[in-house]
């Protein structure tokens, strides 16, 4: 975006989830601090630096401490990430201890386990706002739970099911993606802190120690092979991500077809005073929806750039560093914009049943067409019925022809049922099988999902 602009998903009706904030140049310069600051005084505590020099670096590591004019002038003389920084953190820790400052350590060292420090509380954020969305959606598919409507597949009148089944689906997905992102937290906040090439060298025979007081100094792991080449776990959160963006267009492409008038089933909620359309004054636009699919469209893309930082050559590679470090930022500030939109998205929605049940009679009973034919089945076959209730429904469809009495008509349905019979088993009501059952297992499935999510306090 231009400087001065605001983001594509602006909206006032989304409160800020402020994931945007995190990865400021600001931020990112006060997160290396906050690791030499860590790293100092681990070293100080296994006796590698004076204690004194540990003290003073940590009490220096305050970017408001700082001279930011001179950072910024030298990283651009320099075209160096890092080492303006550490040149300004010394200045400020003075000449008796200044020399001590990021003492054994490479550039990607700090940079990424600062990224880290940003990354996990994202990561939080992201958790905090899958748990509203699943108590959101855990009420609507309760109140949803015995309303029929169309199932639909390849876009055509499937089988009857209930808006609360259609609710469950999503729930599913959304409860995978808690249990996904908690698993890879381990394989993704761990220190790295292995030196040029993750020997661990420059560290001398204190290296595992001083990696193991850091670590725990950041509330993080170590890896067995601290190497810069190591970024999977990264990668596979951004792909998790991927598919939380692929499950969140799937539900707003859901809801943008409900929206459409010729659906009417389901809506945004849409505030007095929004404007829809700058020409035409009745447009009630599903704006969140549509911000949703077009968030969660980059988001996916994301993950071929994620999966391509994998290769570095040999044991470091700036350029597949730079790649993901850019992936994780941007995953992170769109899941944000998609994961709030949902939430407003849900905690509005409304549906309306009266046209849900309408549209169940759209097709005049075809709808119910499995339901006769695996009754019919029973008494002369499942194959034959399916044979002569196919014919049936093909003609009613091409020719127009009420279904109910080409049913009724036919010797092979009539000699087993009446035209009453061949009404109720037609009925969309009667065929919805456990739709209201998992609809309220899920909703209370999604309860139990988001009171899980423990997020510490700032």
């Amino acid at each position: 975006m231009p400087p001065g602009s605001t983001s594509r998903f602006t909206d006032g009706r989304v409160p800020d989830h402020g994931i945007g904030d995190l990865f400021t140049y600001e931020a990112r310069l006060q997160a290396r601090l906050d690791v030499e600051a860590a790293l100092a005084g681990a070293e100080a505590a296994v006796k590698v630096i004076p204690a004194e020099a540990g003290e003073a670096i940590a009490e220096a590591a305050d970017l408001d401490k700082l001279d930011m004019d001179r950072i910024e002038k030298a990283t651009a003389e320099h075209s160096h990430p890092l080492t303006p920084l550490v040149e300004e953190l010394c200045r400020v820790v003075g000449a008796k201890h200044g020399g001590w400052v990021h003492w054994g350590a490479t550039t990607q060292n700090i940079t990424q386990t600062a990224d880290l420090i940003l990354l996990r509380q994202a990561h939080d954020k992201i958790l905090d706002l899958l748990g509203d969305l699943l108590r959101s959606l855990s009420k609507v598919a309760e109140a949803g739970a015995e309303v029929p409507m169309p199932g639909r597949t390849h876009s055509q009148h499937a089988v009857p099911i209930t808006f609360g089944f259609k609710v469950a689906i999503w729930i599913d997905e959304i409860a995978a993606h808690v249990d996904r992102l908690r698993s890879v937290e381990d394989r993704v906040f761990r220190l790295l802190m292995g030196g040029a090439a993750g020997t661990m060298a420059s560290f001398g025979s204190h290296a595992r120690a001083i990696e193991t007081e850091t670590a725990s100094r950041l509330d993080m792991g170590s890896m067995p092979v601290p190497s810069r080449a190591i970024n999977d776990g990264m990668v596979e959160w951004v792909s998790i991500l991927g598919l939380l963006g692929g499950t969140a267009g799937k539900i707003g492409k859901d809801v943008y077809s409900m929206m459409q008038p010729e659906f009417g089933e389901a809506f945004e909620p849409i505030p007095e005073g929004t404007i829809g359309s700058s020409t035409m004054p009745h447009k009630r636009n599903p704006q969140l929806t549509l911000d949703v699919i077009t968030a969660a469209t980059q988001l996916r893309g994301l993950v071929a750039p994620a999966m391509e930082s994998m290769l570095h050559d040999h044991e470091a590679n700036g350029a597949m560093t730079g790649i993901l470090e850019d992936a994780v930022a941007q995953a992170s500030r769109l899941a944000g914009d998609v994961l709030a939109r949902l939430v407003v998205i849900f905690t509005g929605l409304t549906f309306d049943e009266d046209r849900m049940r309408a549209n169940l009679a759209l097709s005049g009973g075809l709808i119910g067409s499995e339901s006769l034919m695996l009754e019919l089945g029973e008494r002369i076959g499942r194959q034959v019925a399916h044979d002569v209730v196919f014919e049936l429904a093909q003609r009613s469809a091409v020719d127009d022809i009420d279904f109910a009495s080409l049913l009724a008509a036919s010797p092979e349905v009539s000699a087993h049922f009446s035209r009453d019979e061949i009404d109720g088993l037609l009925d969309p009501a009667r065929h919805l099988g456990e739709s209201a059952n998992i609809a309220r297992a899920m909703a209370e499935h999604a309860r139990r999902v988001a009171d899980t999510i423990q997020i510490p306090s700032a």
